[in-house]
């Protein structure tokens, strides 16, 4: 154990051995259970019953300055609840660990919802596909949809590496951002249909502004395809068609 730092603080720097802590999952019909285990400090059997009190704190072990304020158990307990869950505290006493069961019900889907997976799933993409946005969330989620359908796909984040996706991998379909902040989306599309290497890919711009003159712009710089997002997967479909 190394010895105690010191520091600007008043009291030196405890060193303390961390508890081992086990997590595991279950689905029992219609519920999923997530039981959380440590091998810590434990629970007084006179502090159990109220471990989930607003402001219930046991009594810290010697040496251990008191943490938090009480409020956390309290929250988490709210927060399983209003999603029609329950959580439960159990442990064999001081020194023995404790451990804590998550109980959540599982959504049963309708017969509606069913058959629209069943109809997503039944509609692939079968295509290299380049995904360019430089709003990474959005791209690697677009990107992610696409992969369930089927594609092969990459993602750019700029139209530089975008242009440099296009020249290594040469996708079949590029859905491109209309406006990107290094290099304009348009010219990306210009300088795809002025390289003759580059021409076969399949441009889709994504934009979010629907006009005739927005539409009519895109199908100027290059462009087959002018797509207000979101875009649906008809749409998509089009695109990689």
């Amino acid at each position: 154990m190394p010895p105690a730092r010191r520091s600007g603080l008043r009291r030196p720097i405890a060193w303390t051995t961390l508890a081992r802590i086990t997590i595991a999952t279950s689905e029992p019909e219609l519920a999923a259970v997530v039981s959380v285990r440590d091998t810590g400090a434990g629970i007084p059997a006179d502090v159990l019953p109220r471990v989930f009190d607003l402001f219930v704190q046991a009594q810290p072990a010697v040496g251990q300055a008191p943490e938090g304020l009480g409020i956390g158990l309290t929250l988490a307990r709210s927060l399983v609840e209003k999603h029609g869950g329950s959580i439960a505290a159990r442990s064999d006493g001081p020194g023995r660990g404790g451990e804590f069961v998550v109980t959540m019900p599982l959504a049963v889907a309708d017969a509606a919802v069913v058959a629209a997976r069943e109809r997503l799933t039944a509609r692939a993409i079968r295509c290299r596909v380049l995904v360019v946005g430089d709003n990474r969330d959005a791209a690697d989620s677009f990107a992610m949809l696409l992969g369930m359908l089927g594609a092969e796909v990459r993602v750019a984040y700029e139209g530089r590496s975008a242009l440099r996706a296009i020249d290594e991998d040469r996708p079949q379909v590029t859905f491109l951002d209309a406006g990107l902040p290094d290099i304009d989306g348009r010219e990306v599309a210009r300088r795809v249909r002025g390289t003759p290497r580059w021409r076969e890919t399949v441009l889709g711009a994504m934009t979010g502004w629907g006009q005739e003159k927005d539409r009519l712009s895109c199908l100027d710089a290059g462009f087959d395809h002018h797509l207000v997002k979101p875009a649906d997967i008809d749409a998509l479909e089009g695109c990689c068609a």
